[in-house]
């Protein structure tokens, strides 16, 4: 899907808009922010090592396993979404917390933080929705639009859609590097990445190894020694519950803010010498929020509000509640339209148009 520009006056006009609402909120942001997400942080943490525990009350009673399961999938999501998302974009760097710097932050995922850095942050922040671009833009994977030509494994792409689900995290990690053509092919020519094809293969199984090591490894086995190797497996499907729980959700959450039916696409051509009111209306038509209870908007990371995301990346995370309400009237003052809708709505959406695509179209069924 394409979309027609507005006259420079109006962006112009928006973009002076848009740069005050960032302006004046940054200049607010401070302890305020800090103790918000010290005291996420905080509640993670609790989550994490009160899941693994409770957890292991399941040798007694099986609800407690599941109990236990969903705390800490609950942990991993806050520690990906909240904390780590919005952490490596910059956004709490004011602090000078050495465990919150974008520069040093790890989190508890197979994708390596600092491939995720070097891709997502620059790439998809950038070039957002500019077809042959931004790689985030169905992730390779899927059709989501006309701008793609369709081929005869999309007719699958609904099943396809289910297992990147199931799988988000591992399907993330691949994503960053098969862009870079680490495993196959010809390095790309135009690569600036800032090291070798095999420092970042050697990053992308270091990571795993960790990731994998923790939860399936040495949690299931301090807990076997001690209570049977029953409990070893039984910890160690826990576990799994935990990361798929946090994979369904996390996936839910970014494919609402990024592949919605009104979420427009565009060109490189249309995005040539592009001015800084441009950028502002191709972020704001490429995205779209969700409207729902506070919780909603902590267990997402606040990409219910993806809109504001887009435009303020490195903006602490909880100011995006009083700014959407501020870049919503801006975009009616201008008219410019504004995505947002519940939860269940912008999913069904969702599933629609990976549904809709995966179509072979009429006009290339006719030409062949």
């Amino acid at each position: 899907m394409t979309t027609s520009i507005p006259s420079a006056e109006t962006l112009e006009a928006f973009r002076q808009d848009i740069d005050q609402i960032r302006e004046e909120t940054m200049a607010r942001v401070g302890q305020e922010d800090a103790k918000y997400i010290r005291k996420v942080v905080r509640v993670q943490r609790l989550l994490d090592i009160g899941g693994r525990a409770v957890m292991v009350a399941g040798f007694y009673h099986w609800i407690w396993w599941l109990v236990g399961a969903f705390m800490l999938g609950i942990a991993k999501i806050l520690d990906n979404m909240e904390i780590g998302h919005n952490v490596m974009h910059g956004a709490y760097d004011f602090m000078n917390d050495p465990h919150l710097n974008s520069r040093s932050f790890e989190w508890d995922n197979v994708c390596d933080a600092h491939s995720w850095r070097r891709t997502h942050n620059f790439e998809h922040h950038t070039y957002t929705n500019i077809i042959g671009k931004d790689r985030d833009f169905g992730y390779g994977t899927l059709r989501l639009s006309d701008d793609t030509k369709w081929r005869p494994e999309n007719r699958w792409q609904f099943a396809i859609y289910v297992g990147m689900t199931l799988l988000f995290q591992w399907g993330v990690a691949y994503h960053e590097l098969i862009g870079e053509r680490v495993f196959f092919g010809k390095p790309k020519k135009d690569s600036k990445l800032p090291i070798t094809r095999e420092q970042l293969a050697k990053d992308f199984f270091a990571k795993i190894r960790k990731a994998a090591f923790r939860d399936y490894l040495f949690f299931p086995a301090v807990v076997g020694v001690f209570l049977g190797w029953p409990m070893f497996f039984a910890i160690m499907a826990g576990n799994a519950l935990a990361n798929v729980i946090r994979n369904v959700w996390a996936s839910t959450i970014i494919f609402c803010g990024h592949f919605t039916e009104n979420v427009h696409t565009f060109s490189e051509a249309e995005c040539e010498n592009e001015t800084r009111g441009q950028w502002y209306y191709r972020q704001i038509l490429g995205s779209s929020n969700l409207e729902g209870s506070k919780l909603l908007h902590i267990m997402s990371g606040h990409l219910s509000r993806q809109v504001e995301h887009h435009l303020f990346p490195d903006m602490p995370s909880y100011r995006y509640g009083e700014v959407a309400q501020k870049v919503r009237a801006v975009c009616k003052k201008h008219g410019i339209p504004y995505n947002t809708g519940s939860l269940f709505h912008q999913y069904s959406t969702v599933v629609a148009r990976i549904i809709r695509y995966s179509r072979e179209p009429k006009q290339q069924t006719a030409m062949a």
